[in-house]
């Protein structure tokens, strides 16, 4: 009996330690983001179908913004770049434009160009209403989005958005100064399984 017991008490001990131990992302928010189909800087359809089964990082930039953009812009490039160096694949990166007046799809390639996107796998996105695009943003990302009628500078946050295989946004980094790339980096590791 007394073996038993002493058995019994392991098995607790062993389900604490094993309940207790990381399996993901700390804090993760399991926001679920909802269905969209836009178009690309290819002018190609792409959507969250496109998506799915792929870590990716979501930012929302404007290519005529005179202030945060440009940064926001040039830290996804060097996170593309660090994630090429680091050997991870299958992550997608997706920069929406919330100024998609402005904002076609040839105009975004060459946006893309001057941050030396490699399109294969970083999509930016347009071909909605700017109505939408507020509405996407605040709804699914929790991010606010707003074009003053007398402006064209958009007012937006500057977050990096990591989404998980199944649509979850699973957390959210500053994109504009001391981006976390390690934690960001170690992050998708963890969501990839490495």
């Amino acid at each position: 009996m007394k073996k038993l017991n002493t058995m019994i008490s392991m098995f607790i001990v062993l389900v604490l330690i094993v309940g207790c131990s990381p399996k993901g992302v700390p804090n993760a928010k399991n926001w679920q983001i909802n269905d969209f189909t836009y178009t690309n800087q290819e002018n190609k359809q792409f959507g969250l179908q496109d998506l799915k089964g792929k870590v990716w990082i979501a930012d929302f930039v404007f290519t005529n913004c005179t202030s945060v953009c440009p940064p926001m812009t040039a830290n996804m490039s060097k996170l593309q770049k660090k994630l090429k160096d680091e050997g991870i694949k299958d992550v997608e990166l997706i920069s929406f434009s919330i100024d998609p007046e402005t904002d076609t799809p040839e105009v975004l390639k060459d946006y893309g160009r001057k941050y030396n996107a490699d399109f294969s796998n970083w999509h930016f996105l347009t071909g909605y209403s700017q109505a939408e695009i507020e509405k996407f943003a605040q709804e699914d990302f929790k991010a606010f989005v707003k074009k003053p009628e007398s402006d064209d500078q958009v007012i937006h946050g500057t977050d990096f958005y990591l989404v998980d295989q199944n649509g979850k946004i699973i957390q959210y980094y500053t994109g504009l100064a001391d981006i976390p790339m390690d934690e960001i980096v170690k992050h998708i590791k963890i969501l990839q399984n490495y």
